[in-house]
């Protein structure tokens, strides 16, 4: 699934690279992990590199540590349970300059690393790229359409191509201006945007606009069905962040996300009411129509997102 080879790069640049710890929560999905760790430990970046894999809420296996020049640690999350703890136990154990995350579902191709830390300079703390969407062996690209992301374009929208997995960052920026991932947001569901929103609300992100990553999309995402967690944190968002809630973009696409949650749920009158919040602040917010109709019939809802998700959208 992941790209091997590259060019190696001379000795003396080898010197220079800054170096990079890959921190990959994980979750017992045995084949998927051993794959994500391989694609982190074959990039074809010539600096330091190493991998932490924190296991949350189950038993850590401690048969995929690795010594050698990229060796692989397994820790146990003694944070808060959850992704985000889970993020933070590694970040807090690495001791490299940069924190790059990858999930355990997700494979990085062999020349992520490389492009990512060529466009690294003494102003940049976080980096993204794009990704390939996975989804019942279809594959799509999302791509940004630029190199630079805004604190506005993340008010308006979570750019669901800046995934988790493609995100490297200083680890000095986390322990210190931008902080850990917030392990306050319900569920640990919306904590990468939230890291977007306070990490470009410091100076806009860099952005590598290739599909660096490619991302599992369906039931295999612990997340893809979590509707209370996506209800809980799309709320915690717009209570937190008063410019998503001012924004009327950024607020009707929270709001009809709420109600295509609640659809699911089958409270009808829920995604109803939220639908109508979305539209009056959006009549465009094409979420909202799509709420009222799985409001209906809840079991449409599963067609409409696997619909989406084919063709590398979500709802």
């Amino acid at each position: 699934m992941y790209h091997r080879g590259g060019t190696a790069e001379p000795e003396g640049v080898r010197e220079q690279a800054p170096s990079v710890c890959v921190v990959i929560p994980a979750r017992p999905r045995p084949d998927e992990l051993r794959e994500a760790i391989a694609s982190a430990r074959d990039q074809c970046y010539t600096g330091p590199l190493s991998v932490i894999v924190v296991f949350d809420r189950s038993e850590p296996d401690f048969s995929l540590e690795r010594s050698g020049c990229r060796p692989v640690r397994v820790l146990a999350n003694t944070r808060t349970p959850g992704l985000s703890g889970a993020r933070n136990t590694g970040i807090l154990a690495a001791e490299a300059e940069w924190i790059a995350f990858c999930d355990d579902d997700d494979v990085w191709h062999s020349t992520k690393l490389r492009e990512q830390m060529r466009v690294v300079n003494a102003l940049t703390d976080f980096v993204t790229s794009s990704i390939l969407v996975a989804h019942e062996g279809r594959i799509t690209p999302r791509l940004a359409g630029t190199n630079r992301i805004s604190h506005h374009a993340l008010i308006r929208s979570r750019m669901s191509m800046l995934h988790a997995s493609t995100f490297v960052i200083r680890r000095a920026s986390l322990l210190g201006s931008l902080g850990l991932v917030s392990e306050e947001i319900p569920g640990s569901q919306n904590e990468d945007w939230d890291l977007l929103l306070r990490a470009s609300a410091l100076a806009p992100i860099s952005h590598v606009d290739l599909p660096l990553v490619t991302v599992v999309w369906g039931r295999s995402s612990y997340f893809a069905r979590r509707w209370d967690t996506k209800i809980a944190s799309s709320e915690w968002l717009l209570e937190n962040y008063p410019a998503i809630a001012a924004d009327d973009r950024g607020a009707a696409r929270l709001m009809a996300k709420i109600a295509f949650a609640h659809a699911n749920q089958g409270k009808r009158r829920e995604a109803w009411r939220w639908a109508g919040r979305a539209l009056r602040r959006n009549p465009r917010q094409w979420r909202a129509p799509l709420a009222c109709a799985v409001a209906l019939y809840p079991p449409s809802g599963e067609w409409a997102l696997n619909t989406l998700n084919r063709f590398g959208r979500g709802v």
